[in-house]
């Protein structure tokens, strides 16, 4: 009976998934192309940006509950690799300016004007969109590995953990807010003409990086379900609710936390990488400690060990920011934090734990 349970709903989860990646990907798309800007069912332009921005979030929203939601380790710290994958597509998009900056020189704008006179060493490379590309898929897991292969080695876990991620990205925020260290201070990396030599003013660019966004988030969501159900998985899991007798049975736990926290941060860089030339600018705030914190509550809301709620949590979360930002903006922190404490004491797997508690009741009075 049980079995059959879990047959069905994984069968509707597909459905649903399937219909949803539908709407997204041919229907809104057709409905901005082909039908009339006076028409009510015509979707804007502007429309695709704010959700690619969205379905950016939700991919760190899938990263976030790979390490939290399945392996039980906090991270407060995820708007670092987010940024650094963020930071490299920035100075790929900054070196395709070319000449066409207000200073009209072959450095960025922002280096002519607090006087630097040759490229730093680091920004080579950046002119080619395959060497960005591997920066972007290399640079986020490396730190992750390097960084997490000496605290999980040292035993550090649960808060101990979320705070030396927090402080992590307190301080790149910090370095990265300097001027002299090349990536823009506090202004960043903005005002981007070009990707691939398309102009991202163009709506036909604006729409190519929302479907490949889709299709990204899409192929990592098949990614990270493969993972969680897989035997590795399922250490995963027996990690997060009991370490030491997994330790007792012959894992090295060292390995797989290692695996899925290289991994998460993979996703991230590549989160941030499609999430700048949709939103136009990358700067130290994306490593403001509260970003990290609010990823957290993306999952939380959702709910905890469910893909489809840490997906389900961005988007609920970030659309209600967004209504907020426009019609009170100063009430906006005390929601989210409200919500979050809510949540932690009436809810605690989220909308979708709340959810499917009362469909497993329905089908668990179904005659087998």
């Amino acid at each position: 009976m049980i079995k059959k349970i879990a047959t069905l709903h994984s069968f509707k989860e597909w459905i649903l998934t399937f219909i949803l990646l539908g709407i997204a990907l041919v229907l809104l798309p057709l409905l901005n192309l082909l039908v009339p800007e006076e028409s009510v069912l015509h979707v804007p332009d502007y429309i695709f940006s704010l959700l690619g921005k969205y379905l950016c979030y939700a991919l760190v929203a899938l990263a976030v509950d790979l390490i939290w939601g399945y392996t039980g380790i906090l991270s407060l710290g995820h708007g670092v690799f987010f940024s650094m994958g963020g930071y490299a597509m920035g100075m790929y998009l900054m070196r395709s300016i070319g000449k066409e900056g207000a200073y009209k020189s072959d450095l960025p704008d922002f280096m002519v004007f607090l006087d630097w006179k040759e490229l730093p060493w680091y920004w080579y490379g950046f002119d080619y969109f395959a060497f960005t590309l591997l920066v972007i898929l290399i640079l986020p897991g490396l730190f992750a590995f390097t960084f997490g292969y000496f605290a999980f080695r040292s035993r550090i876990k649960g808060v101990y953990f979320a705070i030396i991620t927090q402080a992590m990205t307190y301080a790149l925020m910090l370095l990265f807010f300097r001027n002299n260290t090349g990536f823009g201070g506090n202004n960043g990396l903005t005002d981007f003409k070009r990707i691939l030599g398309y102009s991202l003013q163009e709506p036909s660019t604006k729409l190519s990086l929302y479907i490949i966004t889709i299709i990204v988030l899409f192929l990592s969501y098949l990614l990270s379900r493969y993972v969680v159900r897989s035997k590795l998985g399922r250490i995963l899991t027996a990690i997060r609710d009991a370490e030491s007798r997994v330790m007792f049975s012959g894992y090295n736990t060292l390995h797989y936390k290692l695996f899925v926290w290289t991994l998460s941060a993979f996703l991230c860089g590549i989160a941030g990488a499609l999430y700048v030339p949709q939103v136009g600018i990358i700067n130290p705030s994306e490593m403001q400690p509260s970003n990290s914190i609010e990823m957290a509550i993306w999952v939380a809301v959702g709910g905890r060990g469910t893909l489809s709620g840490a997906l389900i949590g961005a988007g609920l979360v970030n659309g209600a920011k967004s209504w907020f930002t426009v019609a009170a903006p100063e009430y906006w922190l005390y929601f989210l934090g409200t919500l979050f404490i809510v949540l932690t004491l009436f809810f605690p797997k989220g909308l979708v734990g709340f959810f499917s508690r009362f469909s497993s009741k329905d089908k668990m009075r179904e005659p087998s």
